[in-house]
Parts: C-alpha cells; sequence; structure tokens
C-alpha cells in the first residue's frame, strides 16, 4: 500500500496542505508560478507551510532573513549545504502514465511554467514507465528541432535520460504481439538519436526540492 503524502502549496489558487495529489493538482495547474511541495508526514507539511516556501522550495531554500519561525531555522539547518539549482521555466516537462508496470502507457509535455499540454501520446497498449518517459524526451527534442526551440527539456527519469544519451533503451520488455506498438515507436525514436542533433539541455527534475513534475499524471 502506498504511503500517505501531504502536498504544501504556498503559492497556488488557494494555498495551504491538502492530503492527495489531486487536491494540490487542483491549486496548481495553470497557475503561474506555482509553488508545491510533497512531505511524508502531515506535521512536516504543517511546519513547512508555515515556514514559507523561502526555506524549503526550488532555489530559496538557502534565503535568509531575521523574520524567519523557529520552524524555518530548522528545515534550514537539515537542508543540503548547496542550494538545488533554479528551475528553468523556459522548457517542457514531460511524464509518464502507467496503469501497472508493464501496462498500458501514455505520455505527455507541458509547459513548465503554466502546465499547459504540448503535446500527449496514449494509451500505448502495453510498455513500461521509463520507455513511456524515454519517448516522452525524444517526442520533446524532435519538436523542439522541429520548432528551432532552444527550451530546456525536465524529466523525471534518470534512466530514459541515460537512454537518450546513449541512442539506445536498455529494458527487458520483450518483443512479442503484445508490445509491437511500444516497440515501434522505441526503434523510431531511436532512429531520430542516431540521425539527428540537438542542442537542448534535458535535465533531471528535483522532485524532493520542487514538488511533483508539471506534467506528472497523479496517479501515486
Amino acid at each position: 500500500m502506498a504511503k500517505q503524502k501531504y502536498y504544501v502549496v504556498w503559492e497556488g489558487k488557494k494555498p495551504g496542505v491538502y492530503g492527495t495529489w489531486a487536491e494540490c493538482q487542483a491549486q496548481t495547474d495553470h497557475y503561474t508560478g506555482a509553488k508545491y511541495k510533497s512531505y511524508e508526514s502531515r506535521a512536516a507539511a504543517d511546519a513547512a507551510y508555515k515556514a514559507g516556501w523561502k526555506g524549503n522550495w526550488g532555489s530559496g531554500a538557502a534565503a535568509t532573513g531575521a523574520g524567519k519561525s523557529k520552524a524555518a531555522s530548522s528545515f534550514k539547518r537539515s537542508a543540503p549545504a548547496e542550494a538545488p539549482a533554479e528551475i528553468e521555466y523556459d522548457s517542457i516537462s514531460v511524464d509518464v502514465g502507467t496503469r501497472g508496470n508493464p501496462g498500458p502507457v501514455e505520455y505527455k509535455g507541458v509547459d513548465t511554467q503554466t502546465g499547459d499540454i504540448i503535446f500527449s501520446c496514449g494509451p500505448i497498449s502495453k510498455g513500461t514507465n521509463n520507455l513511456g518517459e524515454f519517448l516522452a524526451i525524444v517526442h520533446a527534442l524532435a519538436l523542439l528541432k522541429k520548432e528551432g526551440s532552444s527550451r530546456t527539456i525536465y524529466s523525471d527519469s534518470v534512466n530514459a535520460m541515460k537512454w537518450v544519451k546513449q541512442k539506445k533503451v536498455a529494458t527487458t520488455l520483450p518483443r512479442d504481439a503484445s508490445t509491437e506498438e511500444i516497440w515501434t515507436l522505441i526503434d523510431r525514436a531511436e532512429r531520430w538519436l542516431q540521425t539527428n542533433t540537438y542542442t537542448n539541455k534535458i535535465l533531471k527534475w528535483q522532485t524532493r526540492e520542487w514538488g511533483e513534475i508539471k506534467a506528472d499524471y497523479g496517479r501515486k
């Protein structure tokens, strides 16, 4: 059974602490400059909400000031010595939604600033989470090259990012009649990587510091 998470929304339609991702998403989708993050306990979420986003979210983790509360000070002491990088909002964030792994797969790319959907694909009859992430990144690369855009791409899948760099997936998913659809897309994506160049940065979305990636399907 999945562990209960709590979601703090500092900047959104209605700031507060929420018990489900769907409630958090309702407050942050299409909200410019939304600031939110997940926590493992209600107590931690309440403390973070009271402390404010500057001590707990994005590049503001290293913020200082005389007016900080006691809770904010304790968060600062437990934070990494080096603050996380700032989010590049001129970017596309990609993510995958699955029903089982392997199982039906869909993916999408959204504007990191607004959450507006830029592209989507699926459901594909059978695949895995990492293969969906791989396809989403390559889809974004191909679209941005066609547009002549240098926008950054964010993904929360280390494996998919590695496969894109290697121009080849490494998966145990068998090739058979049930997986023909996704393997056709994978073969095409690998060919694209092998015959094209790009300058776009592909960066890891820092979920721990920034909250769920903007393209998240909320299927936790």
